[in-house]
């Protein structure tokens, strides 16, 4: 995956060569901090951020390249560097590649080449570093929970804390922050993680059938009860129960609620046989719920004793630096799915799914980035920039109302795949075939993206510009 931003140092003596390179990828969108000796880069320890690839000229007067490779193996610092050199220090520039370095280029190079060898680097080691965070998660049970926001640290630093506990949770947030991957890391941390973890979601339950799925029936408690049936208090009992959009609750029920979950104890429907469990409870709801204590809708009572232990879960426009994460995270993970091998995800297209308002949240963008991994056909992710455009246009302007992205409608597939073709032809200005063409674009063959454009009816109208020279279709 492309990494838009990231950082790299130059250490080079020579100024106009320093700058130069400095220069180059700052062009292709990364940062780039220089310097122009070895000890000036020592000397500037400790630093607050590592890049992610260091760009080091192997003849530097006094502290030479590979002596400042070997300070910072010695130091325990890991970047992968790449040599520059002039001919006649190919022999030093070996020992380094066999001591870790990642690549070496003989001045004058290539600047193409160059950059390709940095973007290397980078993709070795955003490879390197979420392995790392990996390993992390999976001692902790954060496996799908990703991000590095600062918003979403104090999320997990608070899960931490209350999940070794029996403390009843309330989660807040909007729809798609992922309230259930919190949920399921609670329990995942506590001491019933060996325990069964329960799901009911509230608001997808009709009213009058919620209290037999939560408290279980008697056989003959009502018209169709054929048979006794547990409920979910029952099923959770030593594990964790978690209630999704309680706030969705009638007031007709909360009481018996309250009761279960404060004397850990009810009765099923039919029976009065009191039944006594011990659950551990976390609760969810993208609602306001003082305002429906206000307004009668929710009991004050019920709220106080689901209310032991709250987490604000931020949304996706609160942590804007994670959807680079997200992005590539869900690309990886439905690429698999899907057996696709898809190995770039564009910096522009990047930089739009940054920008957009996302009122949908996690859900959303996973959502979005399935669709745009069905439609890729080649390495490099298809992404339509103008549904993004018109989404972004839209959200502009009034940053209390987020309203669904264009993007979001039922197109068919088939439309999906006309607008891809019609979008390939327009960055090609027509050109089908060869370097640049629509199909190396999409992908394709070009007798099979000649077969789909008549098949899906597709004209010079659709693409061309309004230009007096365009490349013909052919």
């Amino acid at each position: 995956m492309n990494n838009p931003g990231a950082l790299v140092y130059v250490v080079d003596d020579d100024p106009s060569a320093r700058e130069g390179v400095a220069g180059l990828l700052r062009s292709a969108g990364l940062m780039a901090h220089t310097f122009a000796s070895g000890e000036e880069f020592l000397a500037a320890a400790p630093r607050p951020k590592m890049p992610s690839c260091l760009v080091l000229d192997v003849n530097l007067p006094g502290v030479t390249g590979l002596e400042l490779q070997q300070k910072l193996a010695q130091t325990g610092v890991q970047v992968p560097i790449i040599f520059l050199t002039g001919h006649g220090d190919i022999p030093m520039t070996v020992r380094a590649v066999k001591a870790g370095a990642a690549n070496f280029l003989t001045k004058p190079f290539d600047p193409e080449e160059l950059l390709s060898a940095v973007q290397q680097c980078i993709a070795r080691d955003e490879q390197e570093r979420l392995g790392l965070e990996s390993t992390i998660r999976s001692a902790l049970n954060f496996h799908d929970i990703v991000g590095k926001s600062s918003a979403l640290y104090k999320v997990l630093e608070q899960i931490t804390i209350v999940a070794p506990t029996d403390s009843t949770v309330l989660l807040h947030g909007e729809t798609g922050t992922g309230k259930e991957l919190i949920a399921r890391a609670i329990h995942n941390l506590s001491t019933r993680r060996d325990r069964t973890f329960v799901r009911v979601n509230c608001a997808a339950i009709p009213s009058g059938l919620l209290e037999s799925e939560l408290f279980g029936h008697e056989r003959g408690a009502f018209t169709g009860a054929l048979m006794q049936r547990k409920g979910r208090f029952e099923l959770a009992d030593r594990g964790s129960l978690f209630l999704d959009e309680v706030g969705d609750i009638g007031l007709d029920l909360q009481p018996k609620l309250w009761r279960a979950v404060q004397e850990q104890e009810f009765e099923r429907l039919g029976s009065a046989k009191t039944i006594h469990v011990d659950v551990r409870m976390v609760a969810a709801t993208h609602r306001d719920l003082p305002a429906m204590i206000e307004a009668g809708k929710f009991r004050e009572d019920l709220f106080y004793r689901l209310n032991v232990f709250p987490i604000e879960i931020p949304p996706l426009r609160e942590r804007h630096g994670d959807i680079p994460l997200l992005v590539n995270y869900f690309v990886s993970k439905l690429s698999r799915q899907m057996g696709k091998k898809i190995q770039l995800v564009p910096r522009q297209a990047m930089e739009m799914l940054e920008n957009a308002s996302w009122p949908g949240n996690v859900r959303e963008l996973q959502n979005f980035i399935e669709r745009a991994v069905i439609l890729t056909q080649g390495s490099e992710l298809y992404v339509p920039i103008e549904e993004l455009k018109d989404a972004m246009r839209e959200h502009r302007g009034d940053p209390t109302f987020h309203p669904a992205p264009t993007f979001c409608s039922a197109a068919t597939f088939h439309q999906a795949e006309r607008q891809a073709i019609i979008d390939a032809l327009k960055a090609s200005s027509g050109k089908i075939a060869g370097a640049g063409g629509a199909a190396v674009r999409l992908g394709l063959k070009r007798t099979t993206l000649q077969n789909k454009i008549r098949r899906l009816n597709v004209s010079r109208g659709d693409w061309s510009q309004p230009a007096n020279e365009m490349a013909p279709v052919s």
